[in-house]
């Protein structure tokens, strides 16, 4: 059962230990943010990792709207898409340890 007291605990311990900051430092070093743009790294991570908890966001679709929802500006579908690259995939697989 899903429990939001437990799950606002975990995303607050896992902010305080990969700050903004540090996402997007880190994600400039595999060549996952060429230039500063629309794309905001900290949100997208963050709806990768919470997304993927709710039934709605196991989809890219999904993960899009979730991204959306929580971004300062939307991006469209074709440019959401367009940064799904293996450079992102490969930070992704640094970050989790496979």
């Amino acid at each position: 059962m899903h429990n939001s007291r437990s799950s606002t605990r975990i995303m607050r311990r896992l902010t305080t230990l990969f700050p903004s900051e540090f996402l997007e430092e880190h994600a400039e070093e595999p060549g996952v943010v060429v230039r500063e743009g629309k794309l905001q790294i900290p949100v997208l991570v963050w709806a990768l990792v919470f997304g993927s908890r709710l039934r709605r966001s196991r989809t890219l679709a999904g993960f899009r709207r979730c991204y959306n929802a929580t971004a300062d500006e939307p991006i469209s579908s074709g440019g959401f898409y367009h940064r799904l690259t293996p450079t992102l995939l490969t930070l992704i697989s640094t970050d989790s340890g496979t």
